[in-house]
């Protein structure tokens, strides 16, 4: 039918776009991660072996105007020679969805253990990185950062 206007909607689809809306709206927002399921992160990336605090330098803002491009930079201090290196990083978060945000893998060929990025956080919380060492020694820093708009849900609805 050329020319035909369209249609507006008849009652049962109006309805039914209602009903999908409140379903939509009642569904759960992502939770954050819990200390558990942080540690079992950890566990399961390095093993259950004793984290050392000290020789890590994580570097990330106290605070944060947004979640979603938190510069964030963490170092070790090692003299990456083959008897001695960091072999590799991993950067966690206490509270995003998903607890491991990045892993990263060094040589001595690497030369210095050091990684920039920018991550996303879904809010206020503690940011961990872990550095393990050739010997298989794990190393840790933590930083709390206040986040005031979070990255990884969304924002609450205007009314």
């Amino acid at each position: 039918m050329k020319g035909a206007a369209a249609r507006p909607p008849n009652r049962r689809q109006v309805i039914a776009l209602g009903v999908g809306g409140v379903m939509l709206s009642a569904l759960p927002e992502p939770v954050g991660a819990t200390q558990d399921e942080v540690s079992a992160a950890i566990a399961k990336l390095f093993g259950s072996g004793a984290i050392i605090d000290g020789r890590v330098m994580l570097e990330i803002p106290k605070l944060a105007e947004t979640g979603f491009s938190v510069p964030v930079s963490v170092s070790v201090e090692s003299p990456m020679t083959e008897a001695d290196h960091v072999s590799r990083i991993a950067i966690f978060s206490e509270q995003n969805p998903r607890p491991r945000i990045v892993e990263a893998f060094f040589s001595p060929a690497s030369g210095a253990a050091s990684l920039e990025t920018r991550i996303r956080l879904s809010g206020s919380q503690g940011v961990v990185a872990i550095a393990q060492m050739s010997d298989g020694s794990l190393w840790r820093a933590r930083q709390e950062i206040e986040v005031i708009v979070g990255a990884c849900k969304p924002p609450p609805a205007r009314r």
